[in-house]
């Protein structure tokens, strides 16, 4: 059986990151492994500008993104494997990979990165009634098709979901010559970035229906009509608000969710994320293990999602290296208004200040952020406009963590 010190299971931007950041504090036997043919994951596909804003203070398409850790990873000497697949994983840490180039293997590592992306919700996670023909698929599967294999999914789109990888299928399919008809929204407000509503839809007067979704699809062997229907505050179909549109292809931009099979296996702690329980070092309930990325929760940024993968490789090195500090656990927890924080623990005698990610329930203006440990005040902090869509990050220092105890909450205030 081999082994390693370093498995990092998935090459996108949070894997890569995690193994570059390992590699320059001094961890060296590191192997990443991808399944699909190319480092750099979903970026592949993503030929659209925005990222690298924060990273690298540019503008840069998802390839050319890429590109730069690519390069990174060839000139640090770390090892990886594409077109191989983690098929098993043990609590011990041992996988099973399945490899088109050398076949089923074992490896025994010391400490894993789990940055295995996310996967997209398909019609059957909605339950769209009506016929089941074809011209019904993901805005991620349209995405490949057409910046990959050059084809065009359809001629008369109407997409489900605002999603941002549908709103940015809205223009690409525009500018390839398709029709998009409009984008229709369940949620009384948009759960895409607001500068993705201005480029992709408002620049090509798209409408953008809101509380609205699709309540039949009809179709022989193509879809021919979607039927939409306005929904009310229990997001049930309100009789009489029916609009049928024509059309041969309809885009399901309808969520993503954190892709962690291999935890399941182990039964490792997942919190409302869907993704896995970690602490502060990105390590989950399971000692070495530990998980970065849209695997955990997803994110609307790629370079958030290269911060937080080289937060998992900064941990990991130091498990590995023994300089991991462990005491006390002190539980975080989202309270009014918040639906989720990350990390979900932190240890009490961390040395280090400590980001918190959190995601709002509803679209809110002018209210405080009130971090508190036991009824006590430990910050607070106003918020001009917080929405769904975007993930919010506060870093609080080690100072003020430092009369923390036992657990802590964040949540929502009205000014």
């Amino acid at each position: 059986m081999r082994t390693v010190d370093l498995l990092v299971i998935g090459g996108g931007s949070a894997g890569m990151a995690a193994a570059i950041q390992a590699k320059k504090e001094g961890i060296n036997d590191i192997l990443i492994v991808e399944r699909d043919e190319n480092l750099g994951g979903i970026l592949n596909q993503c030929i659209h500008n925005g990222f690298g804003l924060t990273e690298f203070k540019e503008e840069l398409s998802g390839p050319e993104y890429l590109a730069r850790f690519v390069s990174q990873v060839e000139e640090l000497k770390i090892p990886y494997m594409t077109s191989s697949m983690v098929i098993d994983m043990t609590r011990e840490k041992i996988v099973t990979i399945s490899s088109k180039k050398e076949g089923v293997f074992k490896i025994k590592a010391k400490a894993i990165v789990m940055a295995t992306g996310c996967y997209e919700r398909g019609a059957g996670a909605i339950q769209i009634p009506g016929d089941r023909c074809s011209g019904i698929i993901t805005a991620g599967t349209a995405q490949k098709y057409l910046n990959i294999h050059g084809y065009l999914c359809g001629k008369r789109v109407v997409i489900l979901g605002s999603g941002d990888i549908g709103l940015i299928m809205a223009r690409r399919l525009t500018l390839e010559g398709a029709k998009v008809i409009c984008v229709s929204e369940i949620m009384p407000y948009s759960n895409g970035l607001n500068r993705n509503i201005a480029q992709c839809l408002n620049d090509y007067n798209i409408p953008l229906y809101l509380s609205r979704s699709v309540s039949k699809v009809i179709g022989k062997d193509r879809l021919e009509k979607v039927i939409l229907s306005a929904v009310d505050e229990k997001m049930q179909f309100i009789p009489g608000t029916e609009m049928e549109i024509e059309c041969d292809t309809l885009i399901l931009s309808v969520g993503l969710i954190p892709y962690i099979s291999l935890l399941d296996y182990i039964d490792c702690p997942t919190s409302s994320t869907k993704g896995a329980k970690v602490n502060e070092h990105m390590e989950t309930m399971i000692e070495g293990i530990f998980s970065a990325g849209n695997c955990l929760h997803v994110h609307d940024v790629v370079d958030f999602v290269t911060d937080e993968g080289r937060l998992a490789g900064h941990g990991a090195a130091e498990y590995l290296k023994g300089e991991f500090k462990r005491g006390e656990k002190i539980v975080v927890t989202p309270k009014d208004g918040i639906s989720y924080v990350v990390p979900q623990e932190i240890n009490k005698d961390n040395e280090e200040d400590v980001t918190f990610k959190f995601r709002v329930r509803k679209p809110v203006k002018d209210v405080n952020l009130i971090i508190e440990s036991n009824g006590e005040l430990v910050a607070k902090m106003f918020k001009p406009v917080l929405i769904p869509s975007e993930m919010v990050m506060v870093k609080l220092s080690k100072d003020k963590l430092a009369n923390v105890d036992k657990e802590v909450s964040l949540r929502l205030e009205e000014r």
